[in-house]
């Protein structure tokens, strides 16, 4: 039996003037999987993660996250915000708020969402911040005085401040060097393995998508030219996609992710199962 749909995309169409960014797009994410989205510039990854997260919206088609259509939530903005809460998001940059410590950022959602003591919610966001490998003394720092990899790892904290059962990544290893991509490649399948989280990530990190993600589309022309893992997408001749694996990069990419033990596949019942209620 099929992995339970958690989004589906359906015949999204999205234009910004004359410029066509999706013309009929159709894609399904599945329960407990890390699923990339990849593209050239201007093929319309980062817009359709912005739909997926209700901050934007097509032009025409459905998306359907959670089983909730997107476009027929309506005004009333309680069952968005409701919606939005069984999610987390990783931007790009961090989006950390820089007046705020790292602690008080982990904190910040729990504050707007929830009627928990301080005290509990610091506890909380002491907590995030350990699973995601950083020190206590982090939390009193500011953005401005982190790394690039402790920012990462800080965001990604404060995206799993509510407990999410479905994660978005914005270029999580970006401008990272190898070291400190590894530390958060090594964090997202912990993460993976631990929750059973679903996991939507835009990236263009080459060792992400052959020794992480499960399923990966790329997109080109306003469609999704191909699905698969990093293998199956390789033995696809669409020009589309054909430029993600004929590079020196890629090869040296894909001969890592061949010494690597085999990665264990979405589990779609024992992983969802360990993910505490």
């Amino acid at each position: 039996m099929d992995a339970e749909v958690v989004i589906e995309v359906h015949q999204v169409s999205t234009r910004f003037g004359e410029h066509v960014v999706h013309s009929g797009l159709d894609l399904t994410v599945r329960r407990a999987e890390i699923f990339a989205l990849v593209g050239g510039s201007g093929s319309g990854k980062s817009t359709l993660m912005r739909q997926m997260v209700f901050l934007q919206q097509p032009d025409t088609g459905t998306i359907r996250v959670l089983g909730v259509d997107l476009q027929q939530l309506g005004d009333d903005p309680a069952p968005a915000l409701a919606l939005r809460q069984r999610w987390g998001v990783m931007f790009q940059h961090g989006g950390l708020f820089g007046s705020m410590t790292v602690k008080e950022n982990i904190g910040l959602p729990l504050r707007e969402h929830s009627d928990l003591p301080d005290a509990l919610i610091d506890h909380i966001a002491a907590a995030k911040l350990a699973l995601t490998g950083l020190a206590p003394e982090v939390g009193a720092l500011y953005p401005a005085e982190l790394s690039g990899g402790m920012m990462k790892r800080a965001s990604l904290a404060r995206a799993l401040a509510l407990d999410p059962e479905l994660l978005f990544l914005d270029e999580p290893t970006a401008g990272l060097d190898p070291v400190s991509a590894g530390g958060v490649d090594e964090l997202v399948r912990t993460l993976r393995g631990l929750f059973g989280l679903t996991i939507v990530v835009v990236t263009h990190d080459l060792d992400f998508l052959w020794q992480l993600a499960d399923r990966v589309a790329v997109l080109a022309e306003g469609k999704v030219q191909g699905v698969g893992s990093m293998a199956e997408l390789a033995q696809m001749n669409h020009p589309g996609i054909r430029h993600f694996f004929d590079g020196p990069r890629t090869r040296a990419a894909q001969q890592a992710a061949d010494r690597q033990p085999p990665r264990r596949q979405a589990n779609t019942d024992s992983e969802a199962a360990s993910k505490p209620k």
